[in-house]
């Protein structure tokens, strides 16, 4: 009787241990399923739930019209709509472009500033060194992502790390004089693609008395020389502050702004002038590098018939469009909720009605249908895939007149193009350390 009970015992002793390892093993399956899941959506910036939202942010924007377009009424239907969604109060104001970066600066550092605000992709890299910029990116899935131009998360993105959400973008191209076109003898169905196309147009429009293209030296690089070093596949520096403006895709650019200048294609003010509208617009150019609002100019003004070319390419094809974004702060009480208002704020709905109003070129590729009926925004709307807003760097806005400097020096005779880029390069490098 004793033997049995033994074995009865033990029976059941090994029935109690196989099913603790059975549950342990689903226990741990279970984790390891879990925690695989997890990782994968951390990686990818995903969260099986949301959580959920609540309390308030404040949201600074500024005035992207002369406010007769309906922008107000915009603002008020657009919170009004993330309210009654996410039943977060939102305390919105629109403040003034002059002294927006002191302003928001004295804000943040008071710990008093706007949960959400505007930036461009040169103010961006500095706010993010600062730690003063939310990461969006564990609130963003790929499908959020994903209908986005890739030109405008490249302006948007600095280390890796995605700390604003695009709403708005542009893009320069040449602008054709049809007039001088024909005058030159060329077709303008069949426009220049690369530099030694454009090369050959230029010297027959300065052979027939016309200028070929307007050179701004005294103005922004982002309009004169950056594209033209794009194009060359080139850059100014890159995010770990390698410096690039001196090595042979460098030289290359300031070798044809150089000879730009000698063959007499571009003005002879061209080292320090600010504009060529007068000739442009006076029928004494062939092109310009122009944006939208060079065509509105155009069809108002209607000085003569015009045609837009795709950016030029040397080794790439690339122009210059600045991006707009919207950023979180870093200090926010309220991360979700400010994230979330980034997201709802450049949808594609609303992306349409803020750049119906604004009429800038919407950063979702599927807003663009906006511009369905207008042949000219459609075109340039085409060409944001080929844009860059220049240079990303938290120094990126203190480079560009040091650049600038060596530019003109050379214009003027004092240096070759290989000595103007390497004292560039120097005077970065200086200025960065």
């Amino acid at each position: 009787m004793m033997k049995k009970m033994g074995w009865f015992l033990l029976v059941m002793v090994l029935a109690v241990f196989m099913v603790a390892c059975s549950d342990s093993e689903k226990e741990e399956n279970t984790k390891e399923t879990t925690a695989g899941t997890t990782g994968t959506e951390q990686e990818q910036g995903t969260t099986e739930s949301k959580p959920a939202l609540s309390g308030e942010i404040t949201v600074w924007a500024h005035p992207y019209t002369d406010g007769t377009g309906g922008e107000g009424d915009m603002w008020k239907e657009i919170v009004a709509n993330f309210e009654t969604e996410t039943g977060v109060k939102v305390n919105f104001e629109q403040i003034p472009w002059a002294n927006r970066d002191q302003k928001i600066l004295t804000a943040l550092s008071a710990k008093q500033g706007p949960d959400v605000f505007y930036l461009i992709p040169d103010q961006m890299p500095k706010y993010a060194e600062e730690n003063m910029l939310l990461d969006l990116t564990p609130y963003l899935t790929q499908e959020d992502l994903s209908g986005f131009v890739p030109s405008s998360l490249e302006a948007t993105t600095w280390k890796e790390k995605q700390y604003g959400l695009p709403i708005l973008q542009t893009a320069e191209s040449l602008v054709y004089n049809v007039d001088v076109i024909k005058a030159i003898g060329e077709d303008p169905t069949k426009l220049p693609t690369t530099w030694d196309e454009f090369k050959v147009w230029a010297q027959k429009a300065k052979d027939a008395g016309y200028y070929a293209f307007s050179f701004a030296g005294g103005g922004s690089l982002n309009n004169t020389l950056y594209p033209f070093l794009w194009q060359a596949g080139g850059n100014v520096i890159d995010e770990n502050s390698n410096i690039l403006i001196n090595n042979e895709a460098g030289v290359k650019t300031f070798e044809l702004i150089k000879e730009m200048y000698t063959n007499g294609w571009i003005p002879q003010d061209s080292i320090t002038a600010l504009e060529h509208d007068s000739l442009y617009l006076g029928g004494k150019m062939l092109a310009v590098n122009g944006s939208g609002i060079s065509v509105s100019t155009l069809l108002s003004e209607k000085p003569f018939e015009f045609v837009i070319a795709p950016p030029l390419k040397e080794t790439a094809q690339a122009t210059y469009g600045t991006v707009g974004m919207f950023v979180g702060s870093g200090l926010s009480k309220n991360p979700d909720a400010t994230a979330e208002f980034i997201k709802f704020m450049t949808n594609v709905e609303n992306q349409r009605k803020f750049n119906e109003i604004t009429q800038y070129i919407p950063t979702q590729e599927a807003a663009k249908d906006i511009f369905a009926s207008q042949q000219y925004l459609a075109q340039l709307a085409e060409y944001t895939q080929y844009a860059k807003p220049g240079i990303i760097h938290p120094s990126g806005r203190d480079i560009m007149p040091l650049i600038q400097a060596e530019l003109q020096a050379m214009l003027e005779g004092k240096q070759t193009a290989q000595e103007a880029a390497d004292k560039a390069a120097a005077s970065i490098e200086k200025l960065i350390k």
